[in-house]
């Protein structure tokens, strides 16, 4: 549509009416790669919005890897080494092998190995050979024949997000103990 001689040449004077009328055209080709950026983005949308059909491969943590940290992801997990810290992914799955020292939140968690702390799912799954010390909130849960598990388990129509409002309130009660001894103080003013 546009040749590259029409975007090198020099462009006609701004005081020239018909060189405007030109220029403007000639200005949206010298960004055309700016442009096709922005097709590009109008069409890449549209591959963004039927690329999630194409679901990737879970990420995976081999036996032989111990991390220390948190992992947070939107998409999968598979772990089978050990891992401390806390975990928020989709869908968490727990190998036999695999050990977790932490909080875990995902919508979907299958358990075959060991977890030690909390466990948040929309749907929790703990197989034959899952091993949980740990309280454990869920919209639906599954637990196998076998399994173990010290802890307590309350169901929560959206276990994914109260967890936050109540951790959040903690803090706010333990700011407030300190208040009432700033006004015991004021008393004795009173009593004067």
């Amino acid at each position: 549509m546009f040749s590259k001689s029409k975007i090198n040449e020099p462009g006609p004077k701004a005081d020239d009416k018909s060189g405007e009328a030109s220029q403007d055209k000639s200005t949206p080709a010298a960004p055309s790669p700016g442009a096709k950026t922005g097709a590009a983005a109008g069409s890449g949308s549209d591959y963004k919005s039927t690329a999630p059909k194409a679901k990737p491969p879970a990420s995976g943590l081999s036996s032989d890897l111990h991390v220390q940290g948190n992992l947070k992801t939107t998409g999968d997990i598979q772990i089978e080494g050990t891992i401390e810290g806390d975990i928020r992914a989709h869908l968490l799955t727990v190998g036999e092998g695999a050990t977790v020292k932490g909080e875990v939140i995902a919508d979907d968690v299958v358990v075959n190995g060991r977890i030690v702390g909390r466990v948040r799912g929309l749907k929790v799954r703990l197989t034959s050979t899952a091993r949980v010390e740990g309280d454990i909130i869920h919209k639906t849960i599954a637990i196998e024949s076998g399994a173990h598990f010290e802890g307590s388990v309350q169901r929560q129509d959206d276990p994914l997000n109260s967890g936050s409002g109540k951790q959040a309130a903690a803090p706010a009660s333990a700011t407030a103990t300190p208040a009432p001894p700033a006004a015991e103080p004021a008393k004795p003013a009173k009593e004067s």
